[in-house]
């Protein structure tokens, strides 16, 4: 029993010391570091980057190409030539040199407006971007603030079951004062023993699992594991939510919503590209050359150069391309009421969610009072017992009883608290109101 009491008493020092001087990690701090350093909030923010790159000018082929091209021959040849009566003549190492330069540009006049919708496409996918960048930022937060609170919940019960150790160690030592003199029996003494060490498995079981739950909301926020901090335990509530206004908020601030609503505006410009394949293209190309040769002695001229403009206009039309335009036109047309089809059901199924997730967070905060009722009531029961226990009044088993009672009460009103906090993010998030809301 020694050994053990000096085991737990190496600990708690430990603890004392480990605790001493760390960073008390506000809510808010939680979601500045979050949003800095989570890996996925980070490759999603890379990800709209890349989506807003695509929506750029220079990607909606409305600027025209221009290409230049530059050249240049050298020829040293040996000719000989045979006229009709059969005389031959050759000249020997014959020189000439070809140098060419031209710049072209071509540009799509026309092309059935299938650019235009193109660039709109690429500026709303850019949008849905945005969107899906929110959604992971979201689920972070919830994932964060899950986390943090269930930290605020055993750091909470950890004080708790500590002060019930401090209790269980005075009862034990005023049972060995009364085992000493003869008022207790070996077995108080005995059972006294078993309830310290219970209580301090308990409370080293705890810190256990509050330091794992350190290292996993670091790695949340994305930054060094090892890196030890406090939270703030309070948290508020708001009182005055009302299902009506939640609804409304939720049909058009809700994330999945809104991709959704995207989605088929995207769809919407993949029937107009779609199309534009049945309307005419029109180019228009634009060159100017320049060639200049120098001669071999066998040609009349020894220079030739030219240079100028050329310019022209060229109409493409694919009158009939065997019905491919046609299906996909009405593949698209498809998956456009398809897309109609997923909004009304999510729309249901999210009115569904926000009135069971507002009554989830009604009957969480009435559990909270409920369960602040009944710590006070424990708290009661257990002070006129301790009195009583001191007295001789009730058994030891009766105080033991009164104590765990208390530390029940106090370990389930840690839950309620921190279960309708939860409740809370939950249903502000299916109305769209997480990233507006003072944590």
């Amino acid at each position: 029993m020694k050994h053990i009491n000096k085991l737990i008493i190496l600990f708690f020092s430990c603890c004392i010391s480990a605790n001493y001087g760390q960073e008390i990690l506000s809510k808010e701090a939680a979601i500045n570091i979050a949003l800095e350093n989570n890996y996925g909030i980070l490759i999603a923010k890379n990800n709209m980057k890349i989506a807003k790159n695509n929506a750029s000018i220079y990607n909606s082929d409305y600027l025209p190409k221009i290409t230049a091209n530059a050249g240049a021959n050298y020829n040293n040849d040996t000719n000989e030539f045979t006229l009709q009566n059969g005389e031959k003549t050759t000249v020997n190492d014959v020189e000439s040199k070809v140098y060419n330069a031209s710049i072209g540009l071509n540009y799509t006049l026309f092309d059935g407006l299938g650019r235009t919708y193109n660039y709109k496409k690429l500026k709303e996918t850019y949008n849905f971007s945005e969107l899906e960048t929110k959604a992971i930022i979201e689920n972070s937060l919830l994932q964060i603030f899950s986390k943090y609170f269930e930290i605020a919940n055993l750091t909470e019960n950890s004080k708790i079951y500590l002060e019930s150790l401090n209790i269980s160690k005075q009862r034990l030592t005023r049972t060995k004062y009364g085992f000493d003199y003869g008022q207790n029996t070996k077995l108080q003494m005995l059972n006294a023993e078993v309830d310290v060490n219970n209580d301090s498995i308990r409370y080293i079981n705890t810190q256990r699992i509050l330091a794992n739950s350190k290292r996993d909301l670091n790695l949340l926020l994305g930054r060094e594991v090892s890196t030890n901090f406090n939270v703030d335990t309070n948290v508020k509530f708001e009182q005055f939510y009302q299902l009506n206004s939640l609804l409304e908020k939720a049909k058009v601030y809700n994330i999945e919503i809104q991709k959704l609503s995207k989605s088929i505006l995207l769809s919407d410009l993949d029937i107009k590209i779609n199309k534009s394949n049945w309307f005419p293209t029109l180019n228009l190309n634009s060159s100017y050359g320049f060639n200049k040769s120098d001669n071999d002695a066998t040609f009349n001229y020894a220079e030739q150069l030219s240079k100028g403009l050329n310019a022209g206009l060229s109409l493409n039309w694919n009158i009939f391309d065997g019905g491919n335009t046609k299906t996909k036109v009405q593949n698209a047309k498809i998956i456009a009421d398809n897309l109609q089809v997923q909004k009304t059901q999510l729309s249901n199924e999210l009115e569904r969610n926000v009135t069971n997730a507002f009554e989830v967070y009604k009957n969480a905060l009435f559990i909270l009072k409920a369960e602040e009722k009944n710590v006070e009531t424990n708290m009661l029961n257990f002070s006129r017992t301790e009195e009583q226990f001191k007295l001789g009044q009730v058994t030891s088993i009766e105080f033991r009883q009164a104590q765990v009672n208390l530390l029940n009460a106090q370990s389930n009103l840690n839950q309620a608290k921190f279960d309708a906090k939860n409740a809370e993010l939950i249903m502000l998030q299916l109305s769209g109101e997480l990233l507006n809301t003072n944590f």
